[in-house]
C-alpha cells in the first residue's frame, strides 16, 4: 500500500467507524448522538485498526481461522494502547467495560474483541474489495486534493478537541478546589456555630452559679452592695452583648462567603462550551481518574438538565 492508499482507507474506514457507532447509540438511545472522540463524522481508531489489520493479515486472509485469531488480537491490542494513552493524557476513561466479565483494565474484553474480529472477517471479505475498487475509481490529483483537505479539517478538529478536553479538566479542577472550600467553610462555620452554643450555655451556668453566690453573700452582707451587682450584671450583660454581635456578625460572613463559593460551583456545572458539551454527550460514561468527584457531579448535572430540555 502507499501512502496516498493508506490515507484513503484510513478516511473510509474512519468514517464507517462513526456510522457504526452512530447507528449503535441510535439503537440504544433512540436518538442520535455523534459518538465520535472528534466533531467530524470520524472515528480514527477506526481507520487506523481497519489499515492495520488490512496491510499485515492480507497476506492470511485465506486462512480464516487465523485471520479471525490475529484480528482479534490486533485490535484488542490497539484499544488497550488506545484506552491507556487517552486516559494518560486526559487523565478521562472514555470507554468502559469493567462490568463485562475477563475484561482487561476496563479497557478491552472477550466479548468486544470476538466483534472486532467478526468486523475484521467482514471488512476483508467484503467492504476491503469494494474500497480498492472505489479508491481505484478516483482521479489520483483529485483524490490528493481531497486528501489535503480531508487531513487539515482533521487537524483542525483534534486541535479544537484537544482545547475541550483541556477545558474540561480545567473545569473539573476548579469544581474539585470549589467543592473542598464549601466543605472547609461549612465545617468552619458548623464548629464556630457549636462553639458558640456551648459558650453560651457555660457563661449562662457560670452566670447563674456567681449569681447564687453572691446571692447568698449578699443575704449574709448588707444590702450596700446591691448598686455595685447591679452594674457588675449590666457590665456583663453588655460585653456578652458585643460578643454576641461579633458572632452574629462573623457568621453572617462566613454565610455569604459560603453562599458564593455554592454560587461559583453552580456556575461552573451550568455552564458547558460546545466542544464540552459534546464530549459529555458522546461520552455519557466518561469518567475521570484525578477528578472523579467532580466529573460524576458535573455528569450528573448535564443529564438532568438534557432532561429537563427534553421535558
Amino acid at each position: 500500500m502507499t501512502v496516498y492508499t493508506v490515507l484513503w482507507y484510513f478516511f473510509l474506514y474512519a468514517f464507517l467507524g462513526w456510522c457504526a457507532e452512530v447507528s449503535y447509540a441510535a439503537l440504544r438511545t433512540g436518538r442520535f448522538v455523534n459518538r465520535g472522540f472528534l466533531n467530524g463524522p470520524v472515528c480514527p481508531i477506526y481507520g487506523v485498526g481497519v489499515v492495520i489489520v488490512v496491510g499485515l493479515l492480507t497476506p492470511v486472509k485465506e486462512n480464516t481461522l487465523l485471520l479471525f485469531v490475529c484480528s482479534v488480537l490486533l485490535t484488542s491490542a490497539l484499544e488497550w494502547v488506545t484506552g491507556f494513552v487517552l486516559e494518560r493524557m486526559f487523565h478521562q476513561k472514555w470507554w468502559d467495560y469493567s462490568d463485562l466479565p475477563l475484561n482487561l483494565n476496563g479497557y478491552i474484553c472477550p466479548l468486544f474483541s470476538v466483534l472486532w474480529g467478526i468486523a475484521c472477517l467482514l471488512v476483508m471479505e467484503i467492504i476491503q474489495p469494494a474500497a480498492e475498487r472505489l479508491v481505484g475509481h478516483i482521479p489520483h490529483a483529485l483524490g490528493v486534493g481531497l486528501l489535503a483537505v480531508f487531513c487539515l479539517i482533521l487537524a483542525v478538529d483534534l486541535a479544537a478537541t484537544v482545547a475541550a478536553m483541556v477545558g474540561l479538566n480545567r473545569r473539573l479542577r476548579q469544581l474539585e478546589e470549589l467543592a473542598g472550600k464549601i466543605k472547609a467553610a461549612s465545617d468552619e462555620l458548623g464548629e464556630n456555630l457549636s462553639a458558640g452554643v456551648i459558650n453560651l450555655s457555660e457563661r449562662s451556668a457560670g452566670l447563674r452559679e456567681d449569681l447564687s453566690e453572691r446571692s447568698a453573700d449578699l443575704e449574709e452582707r448588707l444590702t450596700d452592695w446591691k448598686d455595685g451587682l447591679d452594674e457588675l450584671l449590666a457590665a456583663r450583660e453588655e460585653e456578652q452583648a458585643k460578643r454576641r454581635r461579633a458572632r452574629e456578625a462573623a457568621l453572617k460572613r462566613r454565610e455569604a462567603a459560603l453562599a458564593e463559593l455554592k454560587a461559583a460551583n453552580e456556575e461552573l456545572l451550568d455552564t458547558y462550551g460546545f466542544g464540552q458539551r459534546r464530549l459529555l454527550k458522546a461520552f455519557p460514561h466518561m469518567t475521570s481518574t484525578r477528578y472523579a468527584a467532580a466529573m460524576e457531579e458535573l455528569r450528573e448535572r448535564f443529564r438532568r438538565t438534557r432532561g429537563k430540555k427534553k421535558t
